[in-house]
């Protein structure tokens, strides 16, 4: 299984301490994060080039989205905000090459630059990895059906907004989440299909990992509670040593 952290924000430093405490994955939250076109291309080249896996979580559901995350050398697409089979399936084909899908041809960097072989597009297909996201109860309902679809290779989890999104009052882990998150990773085994799962909590990882089929990609460490907590770490060592008194100066 693979392990991934999140980031939000195209800081090259902090990719680089990911990469030296073994990670070889990365997702980039472009949805909510700070990424533009310019430091999107910049920020992909930098990870691809240090052999770091790039797993774009896109804008949004659009065709444009996608083909740029992948014309700029994502290894992956994560989309959100996916209703039904038929929302994925005009989606997702934007992540596939034809006959299979409608992605656009481009050159660059997915192309190493040159003129494309023979095989590269059927190569790609393969290589390429389409997830669109759990996170409505609309999606939840026809997960079979967006599973079965070609153009999809797997589902990525969004356990919060899917708990919102069920008409909880926010996302606890409960038995209703746990029900929810089994029965998405039950239909990706039934589909012979990957699932990504963000575990934050070991509570999340262990279950995730009870699963008959295991999810091929667990994210951990989002990028600002990271952050946060090496600092609150900090704080609370201060304030043994009797520097501080809890979050005074």
């Amino acid at each position: 299984m693979k392990l991934a952290t999140w980031m939000t924000t195209p800081h090259f430093q902090h990719a680089e301490i990911a990469k030296d405490c073994g990670f070889k994955h990365i997702i980039l939250d472009i949805e909510h994060g700070t990424f533009d076109l310019g430091s999107l291309d910049h920020f992909i080249g930098f990870l691809k080039a240090g052999g770091i896996g790039v797993h774009a979580k896109v804008l949004g559901p659009t065709i444009e989205a996608v083909q740029q995350a992948l014309d700029f050398g994502a290894d992956s697409v994560i989309i959100p905000h996916i209703e039904d089979a038929a929302h994925a399936s005009a989606v997702c084909s934007a992540a596939k090459y034809p006959p299979l899908g409608k992605r656009s041809f481009a050159g660059g960097r997915c192309m190493g630059f040159k003129r494309q072989t023979d095989d590269y597009f059927p190569t790609e297909n393969n290589r390429v990895q389409c997830w669109p996201m759990c996170e409505t109860a609309a999606s939840l309902a026809d997960i079979e059906a967006i599973l079965a679809l070609p153009v999809v290779d797997g589902i990525f989890m969004g356990p919060s907004d899917l708990s919102l999104s069920r008409g909880r009052p926010n996302y606890h882990f409960t038995d209703d989440d746990r029900i929810d998150i089994a029965t998405v990773a039950a239909a990706c085994g039934k589909a012979g299909k990957d699932w990504v799962m963000p575990g934050w909590r070991a509570d999340e990882r262990a279950f995730a990992l009870e699963q008959k089929r295991p999810p091929v990609m667990m994210v951990v460490g989002p990028q600002y509670g990271v952050i946060r907590a090496g600092f609150d770490q900090l704080n609370q060592t201060l304030v043994k040593e009797g520097l501080r008194k809890g979050t005074d100066n």
